[in-house]
């Protein structure tokens, strides 16, 4: 019998707004994904309009990437109209493929845009091979499965499924305690309806128990009944996911795709997380496989919670993976990224993102690089006059340096 091929997986980043698709993609992004205005699951973030997702998806075509458009909402009986008109203004944009929850939805995009590649979105909570297959009768490509799934039972449907049919999974991000995302907790406190796009957190919250009930801080007349176990509270907050360190073992279960959370997080956040990624993919088909602990430094240095595996290793059923604390890590600063770089001079054109000072200690990040420290030996701003700081935000500042530099790096502080 001959052995089994492993396939690469697929890099799939998030895309919250064009900044943060150029930095997927410069950072080794195979695919992002982002939504338009309506019928995506993340109203929150920028999104784009018809025309900018026109210019994303000719932006990432010209360097090899796909675009996938989350159509992922339940949509109403009184929406339908707007989303017929939508799915008709999208219809001359090549998007790659649309993410999709709705049974009804995939219909009507079948009906309207019958050659479009269809992806089944985690909120429709596939966690077995039967699921997988009736979608795949209804048309489906690829099925993003549960995120509460364990990695035998992701190997146990990848065995049973064909080849043809591809899995897609959260390998990094924030997780829901909620099952697969479909929660009723904001719509009942904030009439905010986590399914359709407009999730205002409430688990991550502050509460404060009040003998034997709950508050939350803003909020302290919507008291909940509840009972403290251990000492702790935090009973609906998350730990995020990282899978960093299990890269190899993800990639032998025959996951095609490793989803990144995070459309309403920063470039800077979408830049670090598939940087690591990408490199930890490249190293186990490299032939030379061996973990690098500065990959998990990386995935350190953006804003995060409490890290751990996800599910892939324990039981949804019985931990439900919240945090020991409230609280996050937050960002190391974010300072700068370059524009150009004269390698005569030495000198670099930066755009700013938070100040930073002549003599503080900062580090190089690079595609397909671990961070790594530069000296600045001195500032100018954009007149090339001599400077101490970048005080302005979005200020351009030109830096010298002995390091070569190029286009897209960021600095951050170290």
């Amino acid at each position: 019998m001959s052995e089994k091929i492993v396939k690469k997986p697929e890099i799939l980043s998030p895309a919250g707004n064009f900044e943060k698709m150029r930095s997927a993609i410069l950072y080794g992004a195979d695919a992002v994904y982002l939504a338009g205005e309506i019928f995506g699951m993340r109203a929150a973030a920028d999104n784009f309009s018809i025309e900018e997702l026109a210019q994303a998806v000719e932006y990432a075509h010209a360097r090899g990437v796909r675009v996938y458009l989350t159509l992922n909402t339940m949509p109403r009986e009184y929406e339908y109209p707007l989303l017929r008109k939508y799915l008709s203004d999208l219809s001359h944009i090549n998007i790659d493929a649309m993410i999709i929850a709705d049974v009804g939805v995939l219909a009507l995009v079948k009906e309207l845009l019958p050659n479009m590649e269809i992806h089944i979105s985690t909120q429709a909570n596939a966690t077995s091979a039967a699921a997988c297959l009736a979608w795949r009768a209804l048309g489906a490509k690829r099925v993003v499965l549960a995120r509460e799934l364990t990695l035998e039972e992701i190997k146990a449907i990848r065995a049973n499924i064909p080849d043809d049919l591809e899995l897609e999974c959260f390998i990094h991000g924030s997780m829901c305690i909620s099952y697969s995302g479909r929660c009723l907790l904001s719509g009942h406190m904030v009439d905010r309806d986590a399914n359709r796009g407009m999730c205002a957190q409430p688990c991550r919250w502050n509460y404060t128990i009040r003998g034997f009930e709950i508050e939350e801080e803003k909020r302290p007349e919507c008291k909940m009944p509840i009972e403290e176990i251990n000492g702790e509270t935090f009973i609906m907050a998350s730990r995020d996911t990282c899978t960093i360190e299990h890269i190899p073992e993800l990639i032998e279960a025959g996951i095609n795709s490793f989803k990144i959370e995070g459309r309403m997080k920063s470039a800077y956040y979408t830049a670090v997380s598939t940087n690591a990624y990408r490199m930890a993919v490249d190293a186990y088909f490299s032939g030379n496989y061996e973990y690098n602990p500065a990959w998990r430094e990386e995935l350190e240095s953006v804003s995060h919670r409490a890290y751990n595996s996800g599910y892939y290793f324990s039981d949804s059923r019985t931990d439900a993976n919240v945090v020991e604390n409230n609280g996050y890590m937050k960002d190391k600063a974010f300072l700068a990224v370059a524009v150009s770089y004269d390698e005569e001079s030495g000198i670099a054109e930066f755009t700013q993102r938070n100040k930073m000072t002549l003599g503080d200690d900062i580090v190089l990040l690079t595609p397909g690089q671990t961070a790594k420290a530069i000296t600045p030996l001195a500032l100018y701003d954009e007149n090339m006059s001599p400077i101490e700081s970048t005080p302005h935000p979005y200020m351009t500042f030109f830096m010298k340096t002995d390091t070569k530099i190029r286009p897209g790096d960021i600095i951050r502080a170290k």
